[in-house]
């Protein structure tokens, strides 16, 4: 189905149509796409503004918080400290009248104790006596309570009064020649005291407010700022998409280096695997061109061993296929870095099939058991299969097969007692189709096929003679697994 823009539907929207249509379809089409891995992560940069202002936030608001409650209790001590001053002068002033009530030999000097309802009040009280207001409390009386004994001063807040709060300062004090303890009351209005915390924290909102602002916006410009390479290398990618560019070339700060230097290398791996089957579909097709020219030969000319013909050219075919195929399936599977095949397994399995194809042969193994290498299984057979089986056909009926290990591959030679191969000779026969023994069936890609899956996954093949059976050495190094 095509829409109206004229584009085909996507799976999840046609998943929608196939089970309802209108909001519902679109809301399941959307479902589908979430549940597929197709929605969006978001901005990164939006992440990082927003995790810088939660960040900014919690710490300006245990700063502001903590700050407030220092200085607070900085202005609150500094009233409380002139109560003190005032309480200490009327206890200094104080003396016991001749009726035993208590009487100031100067009076105190704030005017504010002589105005009713100035906001500054005294009162000393004691048990058997009337209390001894200042003027100022006019007709209302502080409360004594009588649950605790001040010797030291103690400071409070009261609610005594209605419509004003009081911050009360009060001692217990026996003067000389009075059996009676008495009270002292110094109490002030906080009106002013709460003004001065109210200023203090509205100018903490606004400069914490101020600051907070700041420090979002300065980590929104960094987040852009920092992150405008990946904008840098985003528009080298897309240039590279068009066609306009081949790497990114773009000099990039050394924190996008490595991800560029790795992109450069994805591109040039790319390149070479595009190389590597263009050429391997050439090769193929000059391989199949070969073999169909003669089957159609023989049929135009209706040659009487057509069928024989046939025969042997498909097996030709099919052999150069195989080889093609082996060299395919190595080439997508070596960019497994986690490929790891056990190489002792892997002999025994072609030992038993040779043994089986191969009744008269004898096919010995030996050395390190533990070896193994960074191959995928099914190549590594083929590889291992090839050679013992070129042994087991063109020996003398002995081979043997050694694993050895060295810091940086692992070694399989395999040695046969057979005629072997002229040292002139060894590098020819690795050509696709070279055969030096034209009597026995093949086709000559078994030594090619190894040659090339070996190369591919960073190994070689070299071929020697052997010293202990005097046929042909083959000497297979292949890269070793982690861990072997």
């Amino acid at each position: 189905m095509i829409d109206a823009a004229g584009n085909a539907p996507e799976p999840a929207e046609r998943e929608a149509r196939a089970h309802g249509s209108g909001r519902r379809g679109m809301r399941l089409a959307r479902f589908w796409t979430r549940a597929a891995g197709g929605r969006r992560s978001g901005s990164l940069t939006r992440r990082m503004i927003v995790i810088a202002a939660i960040w900014i936030s919690i710490l300006l608001g245990l700063g502001g918080y903590t700050l407030d409650r220092v200085l607070t209790s900085a202005i609150t001590a500094n009233f409380d400290g002139q109560l003190d001053y005032v309480l200490t002068a009327m206890i200094a002033s104080s003396e016991i009248g001749p009726d035993g009530e208590v009487l100031f030999n100067r009076p105190p000097a704030d005017q504010r104790f002589l105005e009713p309802y100035s906001g500054l009040y005294y009162q000393i009280s004691g048990e058997g006596f009337d209390p001894f207001p200042s003027r100022s409390l006019w007709d209302r009386r502080l409360a004594v309570g009588p649950s605790h004994a001040d010797d030291e001063v103690h400071f409070y807040d009261s609610e005594e009064f209605p419509m004003e709060k009081l911050r009360v300062a009060e001692r217990d004090v026996r003067l000389p020649g009075s059996p009676v303890r008495w009270r002292f009351q110094v109490a002030q209005s906080r009106d002013i005291l709460d003004e001065q915390i109210g200023v203090l924290r509205r100018t903490l909102v606004r400069s914490f407010g101020i600051l907070g602002l700041g420090l979002v916006i300065l980590a929104a410009l960094q987040a852009v700022y920092g992150l405008w390479p990946l904008r840098r290398v985003r528009r080298a990618i897309a240039a590279i998409r068009s066609g306009r560019k081949s790497r990114v070339e773009e000099r990039l700060p050394r924190e996008i280096e490595p991800l560029t230097e790795e992109l450069n290398a994805l591109l040039e791996h790319n390149e070479k695997q595009a190389e590597e089957a263009r050429r391997h579909a050439g090769n193929l097709a000059h391989a199949l061109k070969t073999p169909l020219t003669v089957i159609t030969n023989a049929a135009t000319a209706r040659s009487p061993d057509l069928a024989d013909t046939v025969i042997r050219e498909a097996t030709t075919m099919r052999r150069q296929v195989d080889h093609h195929l082996a060299r395919a399936r190595a080439i997508g599977r070596r960019s497994s870095a986690q490929a790891r095949s056990p190489v002792w397994p892997a002999l025994e399995a072609v030992e038993r099939a040779v043994s089986r194809l191969y009744e008269n042969v004898t096919v010995d193994l030996a050395g390190s058991k533990a070896a193994a290498v960074r191959v995928e299984r099914q190549d590594l057979d083929e590889m291992l299969g090839n050679l013992i089986e070129n042994a087991a056909k063109y020996g003398g009926g002995r081979v043997f097969v050694t694993v050895k290990t060295t810091p940086d591959c692992v070694e399989v030679e395999v040695e046969d007692d057979g005629a072997g191969i002229p040292e002139a000779e060894r590098a020819s026969i690795f050509a696709r189709g070279a055969r030096l023994d034209t009597g026995k069936p093949g086709t000559g890609l078994g030594l090619a096929i190894v040659r090339d899956v070996a190369t591919i996954y960073g190994g070689s093949v070299e071929l020697e003679e052997s010293e202990d059976l005097g046929g042909l050495l083959a000497r297979l190094k292949l890269p070793i697994a982690d861990g072997a």
